[in-house]
């Protein structure tokens, strides 16, 4: 279920109200803690939270660097957090905390899957969220590229 929508407060409106509800929620987390810098962009038919092309420009495919993005899929939600996928350390980390809580985690590499809000760990989304600075961000992608 990709979006043509151009801008967030749009690709809102498309949803069913359950899964307007629960997206709102999780981006309102995202907002409320995303570190200085990032900013709310429509990427590959996604919420997405990237780093603005005047701060990193030289992107092998011209677009912005995804730090996090928030989907409405056609069978589950989906949250992709690149930092959990890109440090084995940090999704350990994201793992235990995640199953800590007692709710299930249904995850790939980058993208945590869920049904319902109550699914989701709102201050974990909260906390991961928060961890990682732009420049920290940036100082993690170019170190890979030169790799």
């Amino acid at each position: 279920m990709q979006s043509d929508a151009k801008t967030p407060e749009e690709y809102l409106s498309e949803l069913e109200p359950r899964r307007r509800e629960a997206i709102s929620a999780v981006r309102d987390v995202i907002l409320e803690n995303l570190p200085d810098g990032y900013e709310e962009v429509m990427q590959y038919g996604m919420l997405s939270y990237v780093v603005p092309l005047s701060e990193f420009a030289d992107t092998y495919n011209g677009q912005p660097l995804m730090y996090i993005a928030l989907a409405s899929q056609k069978q589950y939600m989906s949250l992709y957090l690149t930092t959990v996928y890109a440090d084995p350390a940090l999704s350990d980390w994201f793992k235990q905390r995640y199953l800590a809580t007692g709710k299930r985690l249904n995850m790939g590499k980058s993208c945590v899957r869920f049904r319902k809000l109550e699914d989701l760990p709102l201050d974990l989304v909260a906390e991961v969220t928060a961890l990682t600075p732009l420049a920290t961000f940036l100082e993690e992608a170019r170190a890979s590229r030169s790799a």
